[in-house]
């Protein structure tokens, strides 16, 4: 019973790492998979096959390892050097989009809530540094509520869509984009999330006991992630080309199912936000923790102050330029992670 309930909870978490905010807008979506028509469906098939076969064997690695952080992991992967250099740029493009992920928070409490974009921040941070003082567990909980609640509402979602005379369209929208660049994106969006989520599920998988425990949560966790993400595929594609002209395509999509919905959708956002806020602080006091001889406390305090400064003024600019980077630099690690022996 006690190993059935963390398989889930690792699952949950998994899910909730990858299924951030950007997923959540449904943007994501769009860009990698629902604009190439039919032939999305088919690599969301093969983004679910390697969520669930790297995610998994990230883990294990990391808990065969021991690994203390994702710099230890990547130091196994390519070596002391190239390992810390990786780590370092990591750390980067993980301060920038978390500033990034602050200010949305922020948004979220002026636009929503009628709150001051401010208290928004400082409302994030605070629930933040109260979480962190209970570690791993903490994450492992937050992502038990929010995941649940993002099943529910795809299932609500899906089932609203397919009473739509356009629901059968994720198997017929055409595209005029090459194959070569339909069957990249795949692997583009899987190898930059699993990357981004290298500062959970390192930890995670490495301060696991049950090896068990680890394969099949990873398992679960990688077919729920395919299953959110065909069933917001189904959904967006029976609204398109529309859809597109909304920030935030699931949302416009969940105002047909009423205010009640909305308001929940809206809250979820926040959550997702603020439970991706979490773990990555998380997993980068962890990394600085092998190079500061500061208490934890003081690194996790120290990096949401500068995330609390960048949110201020934006960081849009420089992640603009570091994901290009960052994702030609994501395929090299997913390869480097596909070749390397267990």
């Amino acid at each position: 019973m006690k190993n059935g309930i963390r398989i889930l909870q690792i699952a949950f978490t998994y899910i909730g790492t990858i299924v951030g905010a950007g997923f959540a807008t449904g943007q994501e979506i769009i860009q990698f998979f629902t604009q190439y028509g039919k032939w999305g469906t088919l690599t969301i098939l093969v983004a679910t096959a390697l969520f669930i076969w790297l995610g998994t064997k990230m883990m294990i690695m990391s808990r065969r390892i021991e690994a203390k952080s994702y710099e230890d992991l990547n130091k196994h992967l390519f070596g002391p050097k190239a390992g810390a250099v990786i780590s370092m740029v990591m750390l980067v493009i993980l301060i920038g989009v978390n500033s990034v992920m602050l200010a949305g928070a922020g948004s979220v409490f002026m636009e929503h809530l009628n709150m001051h974009y401010q208290t928004g921040l400082l409302l994030t941070i605070i629930g933040t540094y109260l979480l962190l003082n209970r570690g791993i567990h903490a994450i492992l909980q937050i992502n038990s509520i929010v995941v649940p609640m993002m099943l529910t509402l795809s299932v609500l979602i899906v089932m609203n869509t397919l009473h739509l005379p356009t629901s059968d369209r994720f198997l017929s929208l055409s595209t005029d984009q090459s194959m070569g660049v339909i069957w990249l994106s795949p692997l583009i969006y899987t190898a930059f999330n699993l990357v981004m989520a290298q500062a959970v599920l390192v930890p995670l998988g490495s301060k696991t006991d049950s090896a068990s425990a680890v394969k099949w949560g990873g398992i679960l966790g990688g077919m729920g992630v395919g299953l959110m993400l065909l069933s917001a595929h189904v959904a967006i594609s029976a609204h398109m080309p529309g859809i597109r002209q909304y920030e935030i395509p699931m949302g416009s999509i969940a105002t047909h199912l009423g205010a009640a919905v909305q308001l929940i959708y809206v809250v979820l956002i926040f959550m997702e936000i603020f439970s991706t806020f979490v773990a990555d602080i998380y997993g980068i006091t962890l990394q600085l923790q092998q190079h500061l001889q500061l208490s934890p406390k003081l690194i996790s305090v120290g990096v949401m102050f500068i995330c609390f400064m960048l949110s201020q003024f934006g960081f849009s600019s420089l992640l603009s330029v570091l994901y290009p980077l960052f994702g030609c630099l994501a395929m090299i690690w997913a390869a480097k992670l596909v070749l390397k022996s267990e």
